[in-house]
Order: structure tokens, then C-alpha cells, then sequence
């Protein structure tokens, strides 16, 4: 007899100590089973228990969300985004965005000075062509004097 409520072996035990005996009462899969079983029972799903438990909203107030933005994300107006943007410091709920913008607003640390260097960049950097002569273009660079290398 393995002690265990499930009837297991103890090959799946959690490594996590929770009883004083310092083995959990389910093994691994069934213990996981147990959650899966609880979130949808309590919260409704596991998408519910996250967003509850992370950011203080249901599903139904994500979708109501999404519809005031139009069923796009709220910086690129792509489609179908499904990640919610938060402030880090507040915890406050910001809007939906796409993998990408949250993700790119991650990056920046969601720090506006930092945004404001990096749009301070890109447009100083950008190379364009001008015409020097009916036909004849050079790359040339607002903030830098010399054409792009033959390589790249």
C-alpha cells in the first residue's frame, strides 16, 4: 500500500513535501487531475481561474473589453488579440492587445521615455533615397552621413 488516496504507486509522487510524512496525498497525475477538476468547478475553466486569479476580471469582462476596442488590439487594430494588458506597478487593467504589441511594451518595460528613444531612433536612422541626378538615387541618412554597406 502506497499511502496514497489514489491507489498509485509512488513513482508520480510530488517532490513538493505538503504532509508531514513529506509526500502529497495524490501522485503527480492525479493531483493535476484534482486542479483541473476544482478550476472548472469553481471558476469555470481554466482561462476563468487566470484571469481571476491574475488580474481581477472574469471571461465575460475580457469580452466586454474587446468589444469597446472593436474586436481589435488596442495599439495595432490587429485582429483577435488575447492578451490583457496590465500595469505593473498599479496591477490596473490597460486594454487587449496582440502577441506582439504586449509583448513589444514588455520589452520597453512600459517605461514612455524609453518608447520615446526607441520612435527617436527609428526615425533617425531610417535610410532613404534621394535623387541626385534624373535617374541616379543615394541612400542617405537624416542623422548619419554615410550609405549603408554594399553587404547588407
Amino acid at each position: 500500500m502506497s499511502g496514497l488516496r489514489c491507489g498509485q504507486g509512488a513513482g508520480g509522487l510530488s517532490p513538493q513535501p505538503i504532509r508531514a510524512g513529506g509526500h502529497g496525498r495524490y501522485c503527480k497525475p492525479c493531483h493535476n487531475e484534482k486542479g483541473r477538476e476544482s478550476r472548472t468547478r469553481l471558476h469555470g475553466g481554466s482561462r476563468e481561474y487566470h484571469l481571476r486569479r491574475r488580474y481581477g476580471i472574469g471571461e465575460k469582462e475580457f469580452q466586454e473589453l474587446l468589444a469597446e476596442q472593436g474586436g481589435v488590439c488596442a495599439i495595432c487594430g490587429g485582429a483577435d488579440p488575447q492578451h490583457l494588458d496590465h500595469d505593473h506597478r498599479t496591477g490596473w487593467v490597460r486594454g487587449i492587445l496582440c502577441f506582439n504589441c504586449n509583448g513589444g511594451l514588455g520589452q520597453f518595460r512600459d517605461d514612455q521615455s524609453r518608447l520615446a528613444e526607441a520612435i527617436t531612433y527609428l526615425r533617425g536612422t531610417t535610410w532613404q533615397r534621394v535623387l541626385i541626378h534624373p535617374g541616379v538615387y543615394q541612400m542617405c541618412s537624416p542623422t548619419r552621413g554615410r550609405p549603408p554597406s554594399p553587404r547588407s
